[in-house]
């Protein structure tokens, strides 16, 4: 009868309903990709006023003060947010990753590009930012063992070879000693990138250049020191407030939303998003430097979107 009274009986076993999600939470499980295209885009908007504020910074510091300046500001930043939040030291297998974001992002890129802009223009120095993406993917291939299509590689060529021939058009294609400089931030740059956005999958995209900075202190500091009293100090409001966006927005909260950007869409499709960068930045030096554009500039403007879009949609 128990047998016979518990087979009869009606199952206690709830069966769950399925729960109905809101707009914003499928908002935020489908387009996964279009909130990380959209900060990386603000990376890269950030990135595009840097040569400009550098410019800015010129006026009234020298090159190796603007530079360690800088880093000590944003890296004073960076250990307050680090220190409020109490956030842990990251773990031993991530400072060799960290150590290669400080040399190429934190230090190597600023300084190299800094002593180009002695010499050299904003349009000149777009070169390097014109190369980076497909530099940032070559180094992505090679380190994180990314595979990206035949297509995505078409088009990231074609978006590169639009923004140099632009770039180099701009500045009469003559090689300087400003050249070497740039060149050299491009791969230190590229290599900061592609392992900031590796350590960006396993940590918060701010801690990445948040740890990165604070790991350059024992340097900036007394690099810092050395090089204002040996560099003749003007403070301007445009030298102040250019020292002040390269130290917060460029080399702090740009990297910030830029990493994890690359975090969420992959390192090679982040870095081509920065094709626009070079022309971003031939705008803002129109209007903050009173540098002039040519006709070309909306023709390459509409190439490097055109291949955007390309390698936005290629799979890799």
């Amino acid at each position: 009868m128990r047998a016979q009274d518990s087979a009869t009986a009606p199952s206690r076993i709830a069966v769950s309903t399925p729960r109905r999600t809101t707009a914003r939470e499928n908002g935020s499980r489908q387009n996964p990709g279009t909130v990380g295209i959209l900060q990386a885009a603000l990376g890269v908007t950030a990135f595009s006023l840097t040569f400009p504020a550098t410019a800015w910074g010129l006026e009234g510091f020298g090159p190796w003060s603007l530079v360690a300046v800088r880093t000590v500001l944003a890296a004073a930043l960076a250990a307050g947010c680090l220190l409020v939040l109490r956030v842990p030291l990251p773990g031993r297998r991530h400072w060799a990753g960290l150590a290669v974001v400080a040399a190429g992002v934190v230090l190597g890129f600023p300084l190299l590009s800094t002593l180009a802009l002695r010499t050299s223009t904003t349009a000149h120095a777009a070169v390097v930012v014109g190369l980076l993406p497909l530099t940032t993917a070559l180094f992505s291939a090679l380190r994180v063992g990314t595979r990206p299509s035949r297509t995505f590689w078409a088009a990231a060529l074609a978006g590169a070879a639009a923004v140099v021939a632009f770039t180099v058009g701009q500045s009469g294609g003559a090689l300087t000693t400003a050249d070497l400089y740039l060149f050299g931030a491009l791969v230190v740059c590229a290599a900061g990138y592609t392992e900031g956005g590796r350590l960006a999958r396993v940590m918060p995209g701010w801690q990445v250049i948040g740890w990165a900075l604070v790991l350059c202190l024992p340097l900036t500091v007394p690099g810092a020191l050395v090089a204002l009293s040996y560099e003749p100090v003007q403070l301007t409001a445009h030298s102040v407030t250019g020292l002040l966006w390269v130290a917060a927005g460029s080399q702090f909260l740009g990297l910030v939303v830029w990493y994890r950007g690359m975090a969420a869409i992959g390192i090679p499709k982040a870095s081509q998003l920065q094709l626009a960068q070079p022309l971003l930045t031939l705008v803002w030096s129109v209007l903050l430097l009173g540098e002039r554009l040519t006709p070309a500039a909306p023709v390459t403007a509409a190439a490097v979107l055109v291949c955007i879009a390309v390698t936005q949609r290629a799979r890799g």
